[in-house]
């Protein structure tokens, strides 16, 4: 065999992993978000999670896609494992369909798919049809890649020892064996599917040998799911375990009837293709898959409880670092849930500093040690959050992501800054009481009862805002609006009030200030609050966040 062969195959290789990488990619950037609502949405039924799985991974053409997802979502407490294993069994299903696209064999009009996408990415100026011409262009990318090996095989068959080890490969276990280890190095069972159904339209295969071939490539799909489960929370683990099981259990009955009656089965199989071997190959994968998953579905429950047995305990958090429940370690699984987990844990943040904005003005009005040391120490975990965050955003915005979640993510960076603003200011009123109780500083009833009064409305507008900023919608605009001009309205009465007092000496300068900075400060929680309800809401180039606290 020539050296041009080689590469040749190895270049149509190329083209076919880089289209569908870029088919995948995308539907991902055109549709990800959109597909990602409604896989959260449809999937507290597991039937209906698994319908959900089937046309999620037949659209982004990967099981690997899906059930990174998955794992993504359980990492991070949005989705159980219930819910999991339905869409592990239907993206199970889902994947089979890029095989019946690859029989269709579309080789010889794959330059004219190749020049539509081309004219769309290049000359449309929307990104969502830029995005689709990229499908378009990695489908037409695909089938000439396709096109490429199928012309370098042509000439494999010229090689005695190619054909020599091919028609060797007779054995059962070494096929299982052999899709295993192309898949795992490939970290794709559709390409593998795609490849030997290639070979064997090329006779270079037996299509006896195909059905025990694919069942190592259901296995070796399995490798990305596990490999992206290491960095997560045990439940993550056991999502990917599922996965795994499912596939080795389903295999292994499948292996074991094909055993038995793998002549019935073949011929049955070319019979219901016609005769066409590559249709023989796709409706095989697509059989084996859904006789499988007919199989396990009853059981899944069991499944879900075994990965529980290899994977036991719960998750424990260090002592030294503060526990991150949305997006843990930081490392992220899967980017079209990247973002999703972000915004979970910046309301996360947000909650914990509105909290601590509630304890501190309790603690200012009613100094207590041990509660300011409750203030601190929560301080230096919203802190440790911003930091945390901020990186995992940079990272996020490095990544190829959903149009809808590109979007989002440059206002995210000001949200995580406004929330850590706002636990300053919750800070400053701890300090505020550590001051009192040092100087025995007494502010009077009334004097309490309008800080207590004003950061009410503060709180109020800081959960408004949380939730607005949560889902996405001016659910609560009216209320933030509010609240912020009723918060502006107070600072100002509160301020002139206060200095009516300091005129007419019924408080201490000391008692005037400590008051006159509180009011500031929850002026200025308003302002952040509101940041934080829009901040996703306007596109993140339309100006920086309203407040600056650059003079506190």
């Amino acid at each position: 065999m020539r050296i041009t062969t080689i590469f040749m195959l190895l270049g149509g290789l190329g083209f076919f992993l880089y289209g569908m990488k870029m088919m995948s990619e995308g539907l991902e950037k055109a549709a990800g978000a959109k597909m990602r609502s409604i896989l959260e949405f449809f999937t507290k039924n597991r039937f209906i999670g698994m319908m959900v799985g089937i046309v999620f991974t037949a659209i982004i053409q990967s099981s690997n896609a899906t059930t990174v997802m998955v794992v993504s979502f359980v990492n991070s407490g949005l989705m159980n494992l219930m819910q999991a294993s339905g869409v592990i069994l239907g993206a199970n299903i889902g994947t089979t369909i890029t095989g019946q696209l690859i029989a269709f064999n579309l080789s010889d009009i794959a330059p004219l798919i190749v020049i539509i996408g081309v004219v769309m990415v290049m000359f449309c100026k929307k990104q969502g049809i830029k995005k689709i011409g990229e499908v378009i262009l990695g489908f037409g990318i695909l089938f000439m890649g396709l096109s490429i090996m199928g012309d370098s095989m042509e000439a494999v068959k010229e090689s005695p020892r190619i054909i020599e080890f091919l028609s060797s490969l007779t054995n059962p276990f070494a096929a299982i064996l052999t899709g295993f280890a192309i898949t795992a190095v490939l970290q794709s069972s559709s390409a593998t599917v795609g490849i030997i159904l290639l070979m064997v339209s090329q006779n270079l295969l037996e299509f006896a040998i195909c059905p025990f071939m694919i069942l190592g490539c259901n296995i070796g799909a399995c490798v990305s799911a596990l490999v992206a489960s290491l960095s997560g929370k045990k439940d993550a683990k056991r999502a990917a375990l599922i996965h795994f099981l499912f596939n080795v259990i389903g295999s292994t009955v499948m292996f074991i009837i094909l055993w038995l009656a793998i002549d019935p089965f073949t011929d049955m199989m070319l019979y219901i293709s016609g005769g066409n071997l590559a249709r023989a190959v796709a409706n095989v994968h697509t059989l084996m898959k859904v006789f499988e998953v007919a199989m396990l579905f009853p059981f899944m429950g069991w499944i879900v409880k075994a990965t529980y047995r290899i994977v036991p305990g719960e998750d424990e958090t260090a002592e030294d670092e503060y526990e991150l429940p949305f997006i843990g370690t930081g490392k992220i699984l899967s980017t079209t849930t990247a973002v999703v987990n972000g915004i979970a844990e910046i309301e996360h943040m947000g909650k914990v500093a509105t909290e601590n904005l509630r304890v501190a003005m309790e603690v200012l009005c009613n100094p207590n040690e041990e509660k300011i040391q409750e203030v601190y120490q929560r301080e230096k975990y919203i802190d440790y959050m911003n930091s945390r965050i901020t990186d995992y955003l940079v990272q996020a915005n490095e990544l190829v992501l959903p149009i809808a979640d590109e979007r989002l993510i440059g206002g995210l960076f000001h949200v995580v800054n406004d929330i850590e603003r706002v636990g300053d200011h919750a800070e400053n009123f701890a300090d505020s009481a550590k001051t009192r109780l040092e100087w025995g500083i007494d502010f009077s009833d009334k004097a309490k009862r309008q800080l207590q009064e004003m950061n009410e409305k503060a709180v109020m507008i800081m959960e408004y805002s949380l939730e607005m900023f949560k889902n996405r919608n001016y659910k609560h605009m009216a209320e933030i609006l509010r609240l912020e001009d009723e918060i502006d309205e107070m600072e100002k009465k509160l301020q002139n009030s206060h200095v009516k007092r300091l005129t007419k000496n019924k408080c201490t300068p000391k008692a005037g200030m400590m008051f006159s900075d509180t009011v500031s400060g929850l002026e200025r929680v308003g302002d952040h609050a509101t940041n934080i309800a829009f901040a996703i809401l306007e596109p993140a180039d339309s100006g920086e966040s309203g407040d600056d606290d650059d003079d506190e």
